[in-house]
């Protein structure tokens, strides 16, 4: 692969990864809107909820004011019948179809809200459970996505932390060894200065035992004494 096809490879490789970072954030801030949207549905579920449980116990409270109704008039028909008022027993019969009438159709009323109830709960449960877990993973992601930042930017931050750790090592390596090499200029021109001036000769006669004014105290008593 040509170097310039390397390179357009990388730029269109380049390209993808920002693309889809930038679908992927887009994303999570729509799992977000719609996050807010649904809980903002369930909140009215609930209240809607609320309205149907409220008719559910009125509805209850109304058949059993019914019931009582029906009992009540059916005391009654039975007690203007044994007083001979059959009339009366008749119209409080009556009263108790009318009454048995409306306990029926409340009854169904009841039914239904009471129906309605069980289904509303049951599907506002599963879409709160639903959206519970649909926020613990959008909450995992987004901290799985923060992570992975940190650890991006600390391998960025390690790997040029070793880059200037090698380089700083090389530049000590070189300073030491200009330092090593001046050393041994400075010992080289001391060494050269002393063969110069003779005092290389003069060290090695003192390393021997020899000393010129030694020498020359022994010639000079040997003088005198011989005078």
């Amino acid at each position: 692969m040509s170097v310039w096809k390397k390179l357009v490879t990388a730029i269109k490789g380049s390209v993808n990864e920002t693309a889809e970072a930038v679908a992927d954030s887009q994303a999570l801030r729509i799992l977000d809107q719609e996050i807010r949207e649904a809980k903002e549905e369930l909140r009215n579920s609930d209240q809607a909820l609320t309205q149907i449980m409220a008719k559910r116990k009125l509805s209850e409270q109304k058949v059993a004011d019914l019931n009582a109704s029906i009992a009540e008039y059916e005391q009654h028909a039975r007690a203007a019948s044994e007083k001979g008022n059959n009339n009366l027993a008749l119209e409080c019969a009556q009263k108790v179809v009318e009454l048995k009438n409306q306990q029926t159709n409340e009854t169904q009323y009841l039914d239904q809200f009471a129906s309605s109830e069980k289904t509303l709960k049951r599907n506002i449960a599963q879409a709160k459970a639903n959206l519970r877990r649909m926020e613990q993973q959008v909450d995992t992601v987004k901290a799985t996505q923060f992570v992975q930042k940190a650890q991006v930017s600390v391998s960025s931050r390690h790997l040029g932390a070793n880059s200037k750790m090698k380089t700083a090592a090389e530049s000590l390596s070189r300073i030491q060894e200009r330092q090593k090499q001046k050393q041994a200029e400075f010992e080289a021109a001391s060494e050269l200065a002393s063969e110069e001036s003779g005092g290389d000769l003069a060290q090695r006669l003192a390393q021997a035992g020899i000393t010129s004014n030694q020498s020359s105290a022994n010639d000079e008593l040997s003088r005198i004494l011989g005078q």
